[in-house]
């Protein structure tokens, strides 16, 4: 069995970078600047940010289905790059957190879910993947709780 985990891709976000600031506070939406690293996990490259770059904090519509496990909360996304696939590795960004991992069947209805430290975030998606009926599984930062990144079946 294999995965593929995506970012999220950038054409959606980077029209945000030529916002000022009130416009973006329009759209509920922040501009930061990274002052730490790790802290700043960009959705888009599936990277921390680097210390003194941009990115924008914004609320995220990450599991858009017509069912009660509807959701959404605020990610950062950067303008440095492109959206990577990740087939059978895990991105930066969820190799050193701890992450629930959320399994949903093709309807969008929660069908599992893991807790998992750091470096067991594989073990967790290849798990839920054992059960044929799970469709995608959303990785999602434990403590903060916000999306990291949707897993497919690859």
């Amino acid at each position: 069995m294999t995965y593929r985990i995506s970012g999220l891709s950038p054409v959606d976000f980077h029209p945000l970078f030529a916002l000022s600031d009130a416009e973006l506070a329009e759209r509920q939406a922040v501009r930061v600047t990274a002052n730490r690293h790790p802290g700043f996990p960009c959705r888009i490259t599936l990277n921390d940010a680097a210390i003194g770059e941009e990115l924008i904090l914004l609320h995220h519509v990450s599991h858009d289905v017509a069912t009660p496990y509807r959701s959404a909360y605020a990610i950062y996304v950067s303008q440095s790059g492109s959206a990577p696939d990740y087939f059978d590795t895990l991105p930066p960004v969820m190799q050193g957190r701890p992450l629930g991992l959320r399994a949903f069947d093709a309807q969008g209805m929660l069908r599992g879910a893991r807790l998992s430290a750091p470096g067991e975030a594989d073990a967790g998606i290849r798990d839920l993947f054992d059960d044929p009926g799970i469709a995608y599984i959303h990785a999602h930062n434990a403590a903060h709780g916000c999306f990291v990144a949707r897993v497919d079946r690859a």
